[in-house]
């Protein structure tokens, strides 16, 4: 049980981003109707797959160098978690 509790915390800790800060999914999506990440699934959603998939460790890495490449020179797209 103990195991996954980190993993678990994580995925909390996400979604509560997702509802309160997050441009694509919380209050301030009321700015962006489109979508503000250039990714599909949006870089949190992403960073909760990879974390569910893989573990805190290996999926916050993923998570982390997602979010570096989410920058004004990459193009996005479809990226999902491998």
């Amino acid at each position: 049980m103990f195991k996954f509790y980190p993993r678990y915390l994580a995925v909390k800790i996400l979604k509560v981003y997702q509802k309160t800060l997050s441009f694509d999914h919380g209050i301030f999506k009321f700015f962006y109707p489109h979508g503000f990440c250039r990714f599909s699934p949006t870089c949190s959603e992403y960073a909760i797959q990879a974390v569910e998939k893989y573990g805190l460790f290996k999926g916050g890495v993923k998570a982390f160098w997602r979010v570096l490449r989410c920058n004004p020179f990459n193009s996005g797209g479809f990226d999902p978690v491998k």
